[in-house]
């Protein structure tokens, strides 16, 4: 069976060249066309295209918006980026909302191609230079300590907390009320993952 690709792409040159592209390729089948995210949401649930070739820039709500509005509806398909941008905030909300396909539009006809099949067969296909972002970005993340995760406050807290000390103490050194230094206890242990002081003060100093 072929795989049935959707396209959501407001300019229309693109979309055009992209539906003349997936045609011309006996192991697709073109289903759908969408100039906006509004009428892509109405449509894709009910459509269940194997794959969405999605734009980022569109008129209203953005591509993805839109992948986050239909993801859980669309259990099947996988989606793929086709953007100008490669900045990494875009990059990472796109994956976050569901993507697992980041292409840019300069990708050259026979790579979007073999993209398409490389993404309903299970992989995440990207240009080189997104997939380079995106290993910048882990090796960052790898680097921050436990102390860079918290704000300063909660650095104070925790090791006050460290320390022995009880909320009301803490309260009173910190010249803050007992709510307050709850409510920061309960930013770390959502940012740490964990569920106690005990781990908390392990997690932070990296204690086994």
């Amino acid at each position: 069976m072929p795989i049935t690709v959707s396209i959501v792409e407001d300019l229309r040159e693109v979309r055009e060249g992209l539906a003349k592209l997936i045609l011309s390729d006996n192991e697709l089948e073109l289903l759908d066309n969408f100039e906006n995210a509004e009428t892509a949401i109405g449509a894709l649930p009910f459509s269940n295209a194997d794959v969405v070739i999605m734009d980022i820039n569109l008129p209203g709500q953005s591509g993805i918006g839109c992948i986050r509005q239909v993801k859980a509806k669309c259990p099947g398909t996988q989606f793929m980026m086709f953007t100008v941008y490669e900045n990494d905030d875009k990059v990472l909300s796109a994956l976050q909302a569901g993507a697992t396909g980041y292409l840019l539009k300069t990708t050259e006809p026979a790579r979007i191609l073999e993209s398409i099949k490389e993404l309903h067969k299970g992989g995440s296909p990207m240009s080189s230079n997104i997939a380079r972002k995106l290993l910048n970005i882990f090796v960052t993340e790898k680097k921050k300590t436990k102390k860079d995760i918290l704000t300063q406050r909660e650095n104070e807290v925790l090791s006050l907390l460290a320390a022995g000390l009880l909320y009301k103490e803490i309260a009173d050194r910190l010249h803050i009320c007992h709510g307050t230094v709850r409510q920061h206890i309960y930013n770390m242990y959502e940012k740490l993952h964990v569920q106690n002081r005990t781990e908390a003060v392990n997690k932070y100093f990296e204690r086994d």
